[in-house]
């Protein structure tokens, strides 16, 4: 019964910062023409917060030729669906 509950534990103990998730929106150019964008991003869990989150981003967005501008927010799954149709093609993209 001890190892039952042991284990239990463990599988509960892991289970939880694997179900979290956090997501940044974000504004982010490209030069020469000039192009804008605003786009939602997953970002890990470590880098939850605007200014950690620009640390992950700006090297992906970078990858593709565009510079980031700002994080705007950082939030969970329950922020998703509002945020999708004005990301539009730059949902979740980076």
């Amino acid at each position: 019964m001890k190892s039952l509950l042991s284990t239990a534990a463990l599988v509960l103990a892991f289970a939880g910062p694997a179900a979290a998730e956090c997501y940044a929106d974000y504004k982010a150019k490209r030069d020469e023409p000039l192009k804008l964008h605003y786009g939602v991003a997953q970002v890990s869990d470590a880098n939850c917060s605007p200014a950690a989150a620009e640390g992950e981003l700006a090297p992906r967005l970078a990858s593709d030729g565009w510079t980031l501008l700002n994080v705007l927010s950082t939030f969970g799954p329950e922020g998703l669906e509002e945020r999708k149709a004005s990301a539009g093609a730059y949902f979740l993209r980076y």
